[in-house]
């Protein structure tokens, strides 16, 4: 099943400022909702999923977070992506006692039941690319910080 994500720099934030892995969320999340992604109840769904089930993945730098919530609060298929002025702490999805200093958030808010999968599996090719990270930080427009995820997250291959 091919995922049909919408792409819109309005939700691509380069050096969010954020003091606490909720405000990040609750940021993200709202910019959602503003854009008529999600419905209201995304954004307490989506808080509270984090605080059960953390989403701060472990990696080497810059550390990503990739918060998510029920597909039936999603109204059009997309992801918002933020990098961090300075880092936060998010809960390690492996080990909730432990925190991650997370640099980058890619919030997925996907809106078919089976479309999770196939999205995770191409941000896992962004995790794993630690280069595109590390340039992922240094970009200062929305229209920069897009361009340079979009292929990853369209399953485009370079």
């Amino acid at each position: 099943m091919k995922v049909d994500l919408k792409l819109d720099k309005n939700l691509f934030v380069p050096h969010l400022k954020s003091d606490s892995c909720d405000d990040t969320i609750l940021q993200l999340a709202t910019r959602l909702y503003e854009n008529g992604y999600v419905k209201k109840d995304y954004i307490e769904a989506i808080r509270s999923r984090e605080k059960e089930y953390p989403t701060g993945l472990p990696s080497t730098e810059p550390a990503v977070a990739i918060p998510h919530a029920d597909y039936t609060k999603v109204n059009e298929t997309t992801v918002a992506v933020a990098t961090l002025k300075k880092p936060v702490d998010f809960h390690d999805m492996e080990d909730v006692k432990k925190t991650i200093p997370i640099q980058i958030v890619i919030m997925l808010a996907i809106g078919e039941p089976h479309g999770q999968v196939e999205m995770l599996q191409r941000v896992v090719g962004i995790i794993q690319d630690e280069d595109l990270r590390k340039e992922l930080l240094k970009v200062n427009s929305q229209e920069e910080l897009m361009k340079l995820i979009e292929p990853s997250l369209l399953g485009i291959l370079n």
